[in-house]
């Protein structure tokens, strides 16, 4: 039997899941099902990249193998084996991807080692300590417990997931729908759904909602929900750690070019939510050139990238790069802040 999580009455059969979304959106689900969001969860064993995840990491006491049951961890210490099913991938593979089990009805582990594509190797978890780890479970990873005040572990599930998380036996966590897919964005479709079928096609706009129509400001903040919300404040950030560069949405509302938008710039300016991350420079020079279209830049003659002086990429860690949001003007040498950045140090 699934307990359901955070449900609150009646609201229990308002998730109906992308397939049936795709009944009347099949263009829209087709192509969003290519998404790095819709791979953002699968259980290990059916992980695009599954086949790769064998391997040892850089300490011999911790190895990835396939197993009867699937994939499993191997943690050596003290000359002890211990064996731990893989059950969880989070992340869609582009960069990383990272591995979560339960290890008992109160606690799940997230894996210190992580699976990094460029580099197909396995290093160091982030946010994970780098030092030698001689006793289980520490040198499997960080332990967090399934029903934590934070709710840590439940967090990543959510933004990872689609609808309503359940408890089935053992309080194992089960995600209603794998990776982000429509209703992450659109909200629950069940009320949309059934005015449709009845013919109330008003009643049926109102039922759902459509990010594309919402202000600026709420476009950003819907993102931010699990991209980490600009609201933030700049005096929370440290701005001179690179590994704040993975939250976009913070650093994009740092941009003159937001700021001054009116509403104008948002995510979905540049990346499109129904199909997969565009990577062409002259796609994104079409985006740039939609407000800057007086006195161009004179390195557009030459077909430059305007991400790549605008935007550039930083690399907080090894095997890890990321597209600074904060739109500006950099050196060379400095690709964390803007040149006339106002921020505290």
């Amino acid at each position: 039997m699934l307990v359901l999580l955070s449900a609150p009455l009646g609201a229990v059969a308002q998730y109906i899941g992308a397939q049936l979304c795709g009944s009347c959106h099949a263009d829209e689900l087709a192509r969003q099902s290519t998404s790095e969001h819709a791979r953002a969860l699968r259980p290990a064993a059916e992980h695009p990249l599954a086949k790769l995840f064998p391997m040892r990491a850089p300490e011999s006491s911790y190895e990835l193998s396939r197993g009867a049951a699937g994939l499993e961890a191997r943690i050596t210490t003290a000359g002890v084996r211990t064996i731990v099913p893989v059950e969880w991938a989070f992340g869609a593979g582009d960069q990383a991807v990272t591995f979560v089990s339960q290890l008992d009805e109160d606690q799940y582990l997230e894996h210190r080692f992580t699976f990094y594509s460029r580099s197909r190797t396995l290093d160091f978890t982030p946010g994970h300590p780098t030092r030698s780890k001689t006793s289980y479970p520490d040198a499997a990873g960080v332990v967090y417990k399934t029903f934590d005040p934070e709710a840590k572990i439940m967090r990543c599930f959510q933004c990872h997931s689609t609808g309503r998380l359940s408890l089935g036996p053992r309080m194992k966590l089960a995600p209603a729908e794998y990776g982000v897919r429509c209703e992450a964005c659109h909200g629950p479709g069940a009320a949309h759904a059934a005015a449709v079928r009845a013919g109330h096609l008003d009643q049926a706009r109102k039922a759902i909602q459509n990010p594309g129509r919402l202000p600026g400001k709420y476009q950003i903040d819907l993102c931010g929900d699990c991209h980490r919300h600009p609201q933030q404040g700049a005096d929370a950030v440290d701005w001179n750690d690179a590994w704040n560069t993975r939250h976009q949405p913070l650093y994009l509302a740092q941009s003159a070019c937001f700021r001054k938008s009116g509403g104008g710039l948002t995510c979905l300016t540049c990346h499109d939510p129904h199909g997969p991350l565009r990577r062409d420079a002259a796609f994104y020079n079409g985006k740039c050139a939609l407000c800057h279209t007086s006195n161009p830049h004179p390195a557009l003659a030459n077909a430059a990238d305007c991400v790549h002086c605008h935007m550039p990429q930083v690399s907080p860690r090894q095997h890890l790069q990321f597209t600074n949001h904060w739109i500006g003007v950099y050196r060379q040498d400095s690709p964390l802040k803007p040149v006339a950045a106002r921020v505290p140090n």
